[in-house]
């Protein structure tokens, strides 16, 4: 089953498009991380899978084909948006009560015995919190409704590392937990590697990279070598080069997982902020599932 599912899915705003030609498949039961630069369209297309927007073109459906908004949809997907909507003048045992009236399904039970382990008085109010314990709160609030698929929208924007730590933890034990499919969207590229394991990255309004975090990882290589022109085989593809002095470095996507790189390079495995920034540098890369992966530069390269 695929949680949330598009085709030629598009958005504009007047006379700016948003989100372009997007047709993408994520399947359940992955940690998925939505990442691009601001005014690429990730909030966009959460919004469109949690059915607060309407597409401009192509279609969108969640858990399976369910139209996002329908009465089955909203049953099933938690979404917390990234200006986290809580009423900041109550107590957070009221915001509870408030949250657990609008909603047809509340584990109320789950909620209280959250904000007791997380040391978050019911009493308190909410505008007395930090920023990590309203984050935690709003998480909270997403998971009690027991969904099926959780979106996030840039749910450590605002949190201190330490906030994003324990953020983080609670997220992935709710995962294990639940069993839950989880998308989130995201600038903080260097927590990715350790919650996600699946990635989605959008550029300028359309997708630019999909596929399971571990595949992806397999067949990129990061080179290094001296600058100028140097020829590599077919079987490597250069997403973005760079360079530094003397020295060239290069992102490349090999035919194969495991290639350790051509021979001449200094070649070490690229990390997924590797990944994801090489992407972002050169709009015009692309690596998606299936027979429709484009080329991204050509077998030689000028450092």
């Amino acid at each position: 089953m695929n949680v949330i599912e598009t085709s030629g899915l598009a958005r504009r705003y007047r006379r700016t498009w948003a989100l372009r030609e997007c047709s993408l498949a994520i399947p359940a039961g992955h940690v998925v991380a939505l990442v691009g630069p601001n005014g690429a369209g990730k909030t966009t297309l959460l919004t469109m899978a949690a059915g607060l927007l309407r597409p401009s073109a192509g279609r969108i459906t969640v858990l399976g084909g369910m139209r996002p908004g329908s009465d089955a949809a909203r049953t099933g997907v938690s979404f917390v948006a990234q200006d986290v909507p809580l009423y900041r003048h109550m107590p957070v045992g009221d915001m509870l009560r408030v949250a657990a009236n609008m909603n047809t399904t509340w584990d109320d039970a789950r909620a209280r015995t959250r904000m007791a382990d997380l040391s978050i008085p019911l009493d308190r109010q909410v505008r007395a919190l930090s920023g990590g314990q309203r984050a935690q709160l709003a998480l909270t609030i997403a998971l009690a409704r027991r969904p099926r698929l959780l979106i996030l929208d840039e749910p450590l924007a605002s949190l201190d590392p330490l906030a994003r730590h324990d953020f983080a933890g609670s997220l992935m034990a709710a995962v294990a937990e639940d069993g839950l499919s989880v998308v989130f969207s995201s600038h903080v590229v260097s927590e990715l590697e350790r919650i996600a394991d699946y990635l989605v990255v959008l550029n300028q309004g359309k997708l630019q990279v999909a596929g399971q975090v571990d595949a992806l990882l397999a067949v990129h290589r990061m080179l290094t070598g001296p600058s100028g022109t140097m020829t590599l085989d077919s079987r490597h593809t250069v997403v973005h080069a760079t360079r530094a002095g003397a020295q060239a470095h290069l992102l490349v996507r090999t035919a194969a997982p495991g290639d350790p790189g051509p021979a001449g390079w200094q070649s070490d495995p690229a990390t997924l902020e590797d990944l994801v920034l090489g992407y972002l540098l050169d709009p015009g890369a692309r690596v998606l599932p299936g027979p429709a992966v484009a080329a991204a530069g050509g077998p030689a390269v000028t450092a």
